[in-house]
């Protein structure tokens, strides 16, 4: 269940918090037009961590989940606009 989107705390975000099977996912998105940097996903670093952390814990003070067990997810999105393909990787549980 989708609980919220773009969840701002100061100039911090959380891209989605969903709610699945009494797991609160608060989930980042990264999308890049190549991998000539990287895949999406490792642009996730400490830092980024640490500030979604931030924003996770604002958020569960106004919408406490007192029976959710929690994890941070990643949905990596990789986009080839030569060749009109899309490659979606979604990691679970990416980080504690």
């Amino acid at each position: 269940m989708h609980l919220a989107s773009n969840v701002r705390v100061g100039r911090e975000e959380i891209d989605l918090v969903v709610l699945r099977e009494g797991t609160l996912a608060f989930v980042e998105v990264k999308t890049r037009s190549d991998d000539r940097f990287g895949l999406p996903a490792q642009a996730v670093d400490r830092r980024k961590q640490a500030r979604i952390r931030r924003v996770a814990r604002a958020w569960l003070c106004t919408h406490p989940q007192p029976r959710a067990s929690l994890r941070f997810d990643i949905v990596s999105v990789l986009v080839d606009r030569r060749g009109g393909t899309v490659r979606i990787d979604v990691f679970e549980d990416a980080w504690r």
